[in-house]
């Protein structure tokens, strides 16, 4: 394993997300249910999936070169779906909190 920029970043981008997925599971408690609800277990979902991924980058350079093309696609496409989740609870929120 390489020890340079590469895999310091990554490492903390580990920590980052740790951080995130406490966050996400604390502030679980505090939200209503019904749609709200329904999308922040949707959020905390996609929160512990691209956590999970970023456990496995410091050893992107040990995989095939397919397979970390398959993986890259997959975290984009999950990231517009988080993308997408964000803004539509941020959106129902401010709605809710406008009436």
């Amino acid at each position: 394993m390489n020890f340079d920029l590469a895999f310091y970043l990554s490492i903390a981008a580990i920590v980052v997300m740790l951080y995130c997925l406490g966050l996400v599971m604390s502030l679980k408690r505090a939200v209503p249910g019904g749609m709200i609800g329904k999308q922040w277990s949707i959020l905390q979902f996609l929160v512990v999936l691209f956590t999970l991924g970023y456990f496995a980058t410091p050893f992107a350079a040990l995989l095939p070169e397919a397979l970390l093309r398959l993986i890259v696609a997959f975290i984009f496409f999950f990231g517009a779906v988080y993308v997408v989740v964000t803004v539509k609870l941020i959106h129902r929120v401010i709605k809710v909190l406008s009436a």
